[in-house]
């Protein structure tokens, strides 16, 4: 690479860092909650880590489309500020009172599709639930799972709640609360757990359920925060309105629009996954525990492609609205190589020390999960590569969505995921006989066509504008 084009790529790294570092932190210390969860549930048993394992992929494919439907609401912000910005450089002061009310509307509307999601999910969580014996797992856990969906189940709503308020953050470019909280809640929910699964200080023991009650107790201790750390910054505190009665009807409508390709993405995404563990599990309990084991440091990693996809795309629509097309086209490339670095670490470290990544699931040393441990190993070489395309598909989606392109996104995990993944999952797993290996593979199939037609369609559209802007692109 010649030296100009190496010091603009570092140059651009830092300026995307700014964003997506508190991002990466936040999610990585977000996920640590589920972490948390599946190693306490690993200590009850293997039984008890295939249901709450399940459960808990269940909860993520609602909690995940819920998400998608908030998620255009850092995009939509970002543009507002960023024109009041412009506007307010070259015109009248009038421009940062509209930008305002603007931002207050957009806020008010996320929080009513939130809350409207939430409830819907929470029920359709529980009628899943109910039919998890048509879809061939085992009597036992199916039970187990039942349990745990109905402790889970209210969580939903203030988790969607939190990330109604955290878009509202990002978008305002002032993420660093967020960090801060959601450690705190990691340190919470392990001690809530502890307490509920074996009844200590005088409560009872509930077992796998007290999981999903700890999930959603901090849940709701974590949109407290948040709502009360954005009222005292004197910069959010007066664009926070929750006042659902006053949300306007049009652009709630608008984030529906924009939101429900989003959430079909995501839960296009996280169905694919969630697929993929029930045909893990139709191999036994040994290779669902080791699906979800596997499944659970994919979506550790995959936490780094979701704060460089946010602040990508978060990027993206202030660069469009300042003009800077250019600059917009650069960013891509800047995310992939940030994301590309970070995927060589963990692969060395797969490859190198996997009974210690497996450790705080099984007993690696014993023979009591000595099955599960073994499949879990040769998975570890497939998720190895695996991760890469799945943050290339991540960053692809932030982009399109930096676009307002929400559509494209949707149409191309549907082609990605299940016309080329979930067969070729299916041929490796059952036909080939290659049993859970397979389902990994057909996985790692599927999300590497995602990638490559998410960022081709993203080139294509960026190269689009700068022609019809007549602008010679730079990247």
């Amino acid at each position: 690479m010649p030296p100009m084009q190496l010091t603009t790529l570092f140059r651009d790294s830092r300026a995307l860092a700014t964003l997506a570092v508190p991002l990466i932190l936040t999610q990585l210390a977000q996920v640590a909650l589920t972490t948390t969860d599946t190693v306490m549930m690993g200590m009850l048993g293997t039984a008890d880590l295939a249901a709450g394992g399940l459960a808990i992929v269940l909860f993520n494919q609602l909690r995940t489309m819920g998400v998608g439907l908030v998620t255009s609401v850092g995009n939509q912000i970002a543009a507002a500020s960023a024109r009041a910005e412009s506007a307010q450089d070259t015109g009248p002061g009038s421009a940062r009172s509209e930008s305002d009310d603007e931002v207050r509307e957009i806020v008010r509307a996320s929080f009513a599709v939130a809350t409207l999601a939430g409830i819907a999910g929470a029920v359709l969580m529980l009628l899943i639930g109910q039919a998890l014996t048509l879809l061939g797992q085992e009597a036992d856990v199916v039970d187990r799972v039942q349990t745990m969906l109905l402790a889970l189940a209210p969580g939903l709503v203030p988790c969607l709640w939190f990330q109604a308020i955290r878009q509202f953050t990002v978008g305002m470019r002032r993420p660093q609360a967020l960090l801060q909280i959601t450690i705190a809640s990691v340190a919470v929910n392990a001690g809530i757990n502890w307490v509920l699964i074996h009844g200590t200080w005088g409560l009872p023991k509930l077992g796998l359920p007290g999981v999903g009650v700890a999930t959603t107790l901090v849940y709701l201790l974590s949109f407290l925060a948040l709502y009360l750390s954005a009222k005292k910054d004197a910069v959010l505190a007066p664009l926070l309105s929750l006042n659902i009665a006053k949300a306007d009807r049009a652009t709630a409508r608008r984030l529906v629009r924009l939101g429900v390709p989003i959430a079909a993405t995501y839960g296009s995404e996280a169905g694919f996954f969630s697929v993929t563990a029930l045909m893990a599990g139709s191999f036994g309990s040994a290779a669902l525990a080791a699906h979800t084991a596997v499944n659970q440091l994919v979506y550790i990693v995959f936490q780094v492609a979701v704060g460089l996809s946010h602040a990508a795309s978060i990027n993206v629509s202030r660069e469009l609205a300042l003009g800077r097309t250019d600059a917009a086209l650069r960013i891509k490339n800047t995310a992939l190589a940030c994301a590309g670095a970070v995927m060589v670490v963990v692969g060395v470290v797969y490859i190198t020390l996997p009974d210690l990544v497996l450790s705080p699931f099984f007993d690696t040393t014993g023979g009591r999960d000595a099955d599960a441990v073994s499949i879990a190993t040769h998975l570890l070489l497939v998720i190895m590569v695996l991760q890469f395309f799945d943050c290339a598909q991540n960053i692809g989606v932030g982009l399109l969505r930096g676009l307002d392109d929400t559509k494209s996104g949707f149409r191309i995990t549907l082609v990605g995921y299940w016309a080329i993944g979930l067969p070729a999952a299916w041929l490796l797993g059952y036909a080939a006989g290659l049993h859970t290996l397979g389902i990994w593979l057909g996985l790692l199939t599927g999300l590497a066509a995602t990638a490559i037609l998410l960022l081709r369609r993203y080139s294509a559209s960026l190269r689009a504008k700068f022609t019809a802007q007549q602008v010679v692109p730079t990247a």
